[in-house]
């Protein structure tokens, strides 16, 4: 993997991942506790843009800093400082649940920024602590009391791995990884904090949105609700929707769904 490392205002080293390739920079960020891997896999090779994701505090390459600073705030202002650094704007900004919280509070807070915005699985709306995050503060509570084998042994015993098992698979082996996820101390702060957060954005600041937008989602996926996905695309004018295969159904099927929804609406931006 390419790219370089940036430093934020407050003295933390962040990686900015580059894919490569040709065309316009795409600012694409990861979810909860993933990295740049997940956006790679996720953006479709080929779509005449360059993929670009800046791995946020305490994922990937990028260091914690401060635990008590792990917010959809500091994030939104570390991805803004970056376009900036770079150069870039106005861009296609946009992420994959956390990611697309991201991208659309930076979408409110700097229009001037972005020129396409991306949502894919958004785990918000408006509000903060939805409960569809409750099993992530699930996990991230047990891992700071009884650390990650333990932790994992008791959340397995629980109703919520049982419940997730048969409702999003998927979801269920998402929260198992965080229990080996080093550093756990990093991984339960990051849990705990982001899953009673928000994109403290509000209604009328989303029917304020100008710009082109893109809205993905699917079912059996309880930690990102279907429903989520058309709330939010009823919420920003002219925004598309497009429900694509289950992950935990098919997830060839579903990122080669993904890839072809990407791609056609980014060929439409590029026109």
């Amino acid at each position: 993997m390419s790219g370089r490392d940036i430093t934020t205002s407050d003295g933390v080293r962040l990686h900015l991942d580059d894919a490569g390739g040709a065309g316009a920079p795409v600012f694409f960020q990861h979810g909860l506790c993933g990295d740049s891997g997940q956006t790679r896999e996720a953006f479709p090779a080929g779509a005449g843009f360059r993929l670009k994701t800046l791995e946020m505090r305490g994922h990937g390459r990028s260091e914690p800093g401060a635990l008590s600073r792990l917010s959809i705030t500091t994030f939104t202002d570390d991805l803004i400082a970056a376009i900036e650094e770079e150069g870039a704007g106005p861009v296609v900004v946009g992420g994959i649940s956390m990611g697309a919280a991201i991208a659309l509070r930076l979408a409110v807070l700097r229009p001037d920024l972005v020129s396409g915005l991306l949502l894919v699985r958004p785990a918000w709306v408006l509000e903060r602590a939805p409960t569809n995050m409750r099993p992530n503060a699930e996990v991230g509570e047990l891992i700071a009391a009884s650390g990650g084998e333990e932790g994992r042994q008791r959340f397995e015993a629980g109703g919520t791995a049982r419940r997730l098992a048969v409702d999003a698979p998927d979801n269920l082996a998402s929260l198992r990884s965080f229990f080996t996820r080093e550093p756990l101390s990093v991984t339960s702060a990051l849990l705990r904090a982001i899953s009673v957060d928000g994109p403290g954005v509000s209604a009328e600041a989303l029917a304020r949105l100008s710009v082109p937008t893109l809205v993905v989602g699917h079912e059996r996926d309880v930690v990102h609700p279907l429903a989520h996905a058309k709330t939010l695309a009823g919420l920003i004018p002219g925004a598309r929707f497009s429900e694509i295969t289950p992950k935990a159904s098919d997830r060839a099927r579903y990122l080669a769904d993904l890839h072809q929804a990407l791609s056609a609406f980014l060929l439409e931006l590029s026109r």
